[in-house]
């Protein structure tokens, strides 16, 4: 066997293994959500940001089989890191948001269709929380009109269950 067909056979193992490490843990996520009556959603989201991990992985084994040298990806995840955070930085506040948003979503008390009031000095917001997303918490009021508040904000407030 030569290079080339080494090379292709490598690479097909791999994807072959990122499938089925993928279904794996997708059975097991599902399997986990139904066993602690966790929210669907929240089993959804997991599995995107397991799967995502996966194929940034996946991608890279590959590009290291057909000769990609390890200091020439090193220079580019710095390069794009430094992009990266030098936007971050510009915009401090998608970045609280998206801290916010993860913590919201895995460590709150207050989850998706609880009915809740935010406790405001001059105004409460009382509704349906429809959505909780990285940037944004989706507030649904009894008169139908949608109320975004942005995650960091909502961690910031007092928020009250409705029974």
């Amino acid at each position: 066997m030569n290079s080339l067909e080494f090379k292709i056979v490598e690479t097909l193992v791999v994807i072959l293994l990122f499938f089925a490490g993928r279904f794996i843990l997708s059975k097991s996520i599902e399997r986990t959500v139904v066993e602690h009556l966790l929210q669907k959603t929240r089993g959804k989201i997991v599995r995107k940001i397991i799967n995502t991990v996966m194929l940034l992985v996946t991608m890279t084994v590959v590009v290291m089989i057909w000769g990609v040298q390890s200091s020439e990806i090193v220079v580019f995840l710095s390069s794009v890191l430094a992009v990266v955070g030098v936007a971050l930085f510009a915009q401090w506040s998608i970045l609280s948001n998206i801290t916010a948003g993860l913590i919201l979503f895995f460590n709150h008390s207050v989850k998706l269709d609880d009915k809740i009031i935010i406790m405001e000095k001059d105004f409460n917001v009382e509704g349906r929380v429809s959505d909780i997303g990285l940037f944004f918490v989706i507030i649904k009021t009894d008169d139908d009109e949608l109320i975004t508040v942005p995650s960091n904000i909502f961690m910031q407030k007092m928020v009250k269950k409705k029974g």
